[in-house]
């Protein structure tokens, strides 16, 4: 998945922040609160069973938490709301279907796991796929695509880079089991900090200055920079900039051929520029507190 993308620890926390992980324990607990507040919700909206789609909720603007239901909000907890991009592209999704959408908090390094043990029917968080990945689950045509690019302090010497290898000598962090970290090694002489957990982890790094840069995709990035003007985007010339793919798709089990068929054509549905604009107003509507 592109999150990615100073803040304060309280306003990572509850934020970030693709394209874009913890303890299974804690993907449980997570879990089982989400189906409990979104059960009684999902009662009396339709005969269908809820389409339960998983996410981090700590991704903005794909996803994030939030204590203030809103109108694109969906419940996650008796007093949390899931917000962001993915949650208006799961939404739109579950509308399409005719059944009610049921959002669950994961851990990123669960989110497939729970996928393949039914706990949820689809991924949507800002996830890309990959030959890895595919060996795992199936996945839908891409809903967005991004850019890579790097978050840096904006006094950083690396502020004005044009390219990758302007970063040669730099400490440079991504968040765990996804392709922002995995492309840091493409940086020669780079050296290459060990992954960040979370994204947010990732962002505290660069702002306590332990790391130059983090990996992120633009849309995670401009909503960082919005909220913290001490950080800046780094976007690179045509050419030179990260080999990989910078797109993100649904994920469902590999035998949900149905279900992955419809998700296909509701997708199908919405324009390039409808989801250019959800995305941006995802990118305004993301708290500037969090």
């Amino acid at each position: 998945m592109k999150k990615s993308m100073l803040i304060t620890a309280a306003v990572l926390s509850a934020a970030m922040l693709l394209g874009a992980c913890g303890s299974s324990s804690s993907a449980a607990s997570s879990s089982a609160a989400s189906s409990a507040a979104q059960t009684e919700a999902a009662e009396g909206d339709s005969s269908e069973e809820p389409l339960r789609v998983g996410m981090e909720c700590n991704y903005a603007p794909f996803n994030w938490t939030t204590t203030e239901e809103g109108e694109f909000t969906q419940p996650i907890s008796g007093t949390d709301y899931a917000d962001g991009y993915d949650v208006v592209i799961a939404t739109k999704m579950a509308e399409a279907l005719g059944r009610p959408v049921q959002i669950v908090k994961l851990d990123w390094d669960n989110l497939i796991l729970s996928l393949q043990n039914d706990q949820i029917d689809a991924i949507i968080a800002g996830m890309t796929d990959t030959p890895e990945r595919e060996q795992e689950v199936a996945f839908t045509s891409p809903y967005y695509e991004s850019e890579e690019v790097i978050i840096v302090k904006s006094d950083s010497e690396y502020a004005d880079a044009a390219s990758i290898q302007d970063f040669s000598g730099a400490v440079v962090q991504g968040q765990m089991n996804t392709i922002y970290d995995e492309v840091i090694d493409q940086i020669d002489g780079v050296t290459h900090q060990p992954a960040a957990e979370t994204f947010p982890a990732a962002i505290q790094a660069l702002q306590s200055g332990a790391v130059d840069g983090v990996v992120s995709e633009l849309p995670v990035a401009n909503g960082v920079v919005e909220a913290n003007p001490d950080l800046s985007i780094v976007r690179f010339d045509e050419g030179k900039g990260f080999e990989a793919d910078t797109t993100v798709s649904i994920a469902v089990r590999k035998e949900d051929t149905e279900l992955k068929d419809q998700l296909d054509e509701a997708l199908s549905q919405i324009s390039a520029d409808e989801r250019n604009e959800l995305m941006q107003a995802a990118v305004e509507r993301q708290p500037a507190s969090e």
